[in-house]
C-alpha cells in the first residue's frame, strides 16, 4: 500500500506537443502552469497564440516576449498582445508565425512572459507535432 501512495505522490510527466486539424489546424500543449495552444484559422487567414494560466492571471504589460534556447537559441517579442476578460489568457495573433514554430520545432525549452509573469515548456519532443502543424492542408498561407 505505501508502494502505491508513493506512486501517486509522484510528479506527472509533462503532456507531449499534440497537433489536430479539426476544427482548425490547431497545436497544443500542456505546460506545468498553463496550456499553450497555437492555431491557424485559414479563413482569416490568421495564426493565434493563446498561453492560459491554470492558477494566476497575466498583469497589464506593455510588451510580451518569448525566448527559446536549446538549439537555434533566439527571443520575440509583441506590443500586440491582448488579455482576456478574466485575464487568464494572454494572445497574440498574427499572419504569419514562422518564427515561434521554429523556436518551438528547433529547441528544448521556451519562456514565455509578459510583467511579473511566465510560462516555461519543454519543447523536446515538439518537432513531429510543429511539423505536421506546417503541413496541416488549411495552413497554405507562407509561414513568415
Amino acid at each position: 500500500m505505501r508502494y502505491v501512495i508513493c506512486l501517486c505522490l509522484l510528479p506527472l510527466p509533462c503532456a507531449a506537443w499534440e497537433f489536430s486539424p479539426d476544427p482548425i489546424c490547431t497545436l497544443v500543449h500542456q505546460a506545468e502552469d498553463a496550456e499553450i495552444a497555437i492555431t491557424f484559422d485559414a479563413t482569416q487567414p490568421e495564426y493565434a497564440l493563446f498561453i492560459t494560466l491554470r492558477t494566476q492571471t497575466w498583469g497589464e504589460s506593455p510588451a510580451f516576449e518569448m525566448a527559446f534556447a536549446g538549439g537555434q537559441t533566439g527571443r520575440i517579442g509583441t506590443a500586440r498582445h491582448t488579455l482576456s476578460a478574466d485575464r487568464a489568457t494572454l494572445t497574440v495573433r498574427d499572419r504569419g508565425f514562422g518564427n515561434v514554430l521554429d523556436g518551438i520545432e528547433f529547441n528544448t525549452d521556451l519562456l514565455a512572459f509578459s510583467g511579473n509573469q511566465s510560462v516555461t515548456a519543454d519543447t523536446r519532443d515538439a518537432a513531429p507535432a510543429v511539423q505536421a502543424f506546417r503541413a496541416c492542408p488549411q495552413t497554405d498561407q507562407p509561414l513568415s
